[in-house]
């Protein structure tokens, strides 16, 4: 059973990271990177949260997001957005007829989630968030957000900044992303 982490939200500056169930590549499978933004720009939007880096893998996200007001409750940010994203995954499975995956993700989900009305497990039950209190914790993930598509088992793209879905070329090529407005990080550490 999953143990649910209750993020004290008093620090402004986190390392998200959240994943697909069983590290499935539902947001490749389905071809949902556009979701992802739309959530970015929401929570951007709604809850001044600001991204300062993020990749979008195959099968999991990672982020560093800015909390302007620690009020903002991370978890429900995170759930919701696993939420909205797992609905979104269905619904594309439904419409190209991946009737295999859409009864893997089903037979996945535990009675007590069928209770409440899940009908299919789109991410694994937690996600990871670390506060970043330092200049080189903050580097360290920086690196390896950008790196991570190239990095591994990966090899998503030749360079570490030709990746679409990702920050890196914002940083390392002073190239704006085309559907994420990211803040950039030294405007808040210096």
């Amino acid at each position: 059973m999953a143990i649910r982490t209750n993020h004290q939200i008093t620090d402004n500056t986190w390392f998200v990271t959240f994943t697909c169930y069983n590290w499935i590549p539902l947001f490749e499978i389905t071809q949902s990177y556009d979701k992802v933004y739309n959530w970015l720009k929401l929570i951007n939007d709604k809850h001044q949260i600001k991204i300062l880096a993020f990749v979008i893998m195959p099968n999991h996200i990672h982020l560093i997001l800015y909390l302007t007001d620690t009020t903002v409750d991370l978890n429900r940010i995170i759930g919701n957005a696993k939420r909205f994203l797992a609905y979104d995954f269905t619904k594309r499975l439904r419409d190209s007829e991946q009737h295999a995956l859409l009864n893997t993700l089903a037979l996945a989900c535990t009675e007590k989630e069928k209770a409440k009305g899940q009908l299919h497990k789109g991410f694994e039950p937690s996600f990871d968030a670390k506060p970043i209190y330092t200049d080189e914790f903050l580097y360290q993930k920086l690196d390896y957000i950008h790196h991570n598509p190239v990095s591994g088992k990966w090899n998503l793209s030749y360079e570490f900044t030709d990746y679409a879905h990702s920050s890196a070329a914002y940083y390392h090529l002073d190239k704006r992303h085309v559907f994420v407005n990211i803040t950039d990080y030294r405007e808040y550490w210096s």
